[in-house]
């Protein structure tokens, strides 16, 4: 993979991110997928990763906007920072109750990639504004 395939499998998988398309984001994904998810632990695998799509649809309503990818040369790393622009649906564990409240918050991502699929993902935004936002 060199850096115009790399950057092109970051923005497939984006496009199926915004798209709702929780499939089209597994298609993208290692078997081994290691996710790294903000503020909490690392999980493994495409299951963990299906259950965490199903976790944020039910909590979460978002869609990225000014999406800029960066990879290296070799293809093997990747990075992607954008604005999520989100609707809280439902009270998640641990965090201030949902009543529709509207963000908007920067973020980033890290990825590791190996024979044409995210072998890691890392995503990155700051809990603190996010909870501001939400009244929490």
């Amino acid at each position: 993979m060199n850096r115009s395939e790399a950057t092109a499998l970051i923005e497939r998988y984006y496009a199926a991110f915004n798209a709702g398309n929780g499939d089209g984001m597994l298609a993208c994904l290692a078997d081994d997928i290691a996710h790294d998810v903000n503020q909490g632990q690392r999980q493994h695998g495409k299951d963990a990763f299906r259950a965490f799509l199903a976790h944020m649809d039910r909590c979460y309503k978002e869609r990225l906007s000014d999406i800029v990818i960066m990879a290296n040369d070799a293809g093997t790393r990747a990075a992607a920072e954008f604005v999520v622009h989100g609707k809280y649906l439902a009270t998640d564990e641990g965090l201030p109750e949902a009543n529709g409240q509207t963000y908007l918050l920067p973020a980033g991502a890290y990825f590791d990639l190996a024979e044409g699929k995210i072998a890691r993902v890392s995503v990155y935004y700051n809990l603190a504004d996010w909870t501001r936002q939400v009244g929490g």
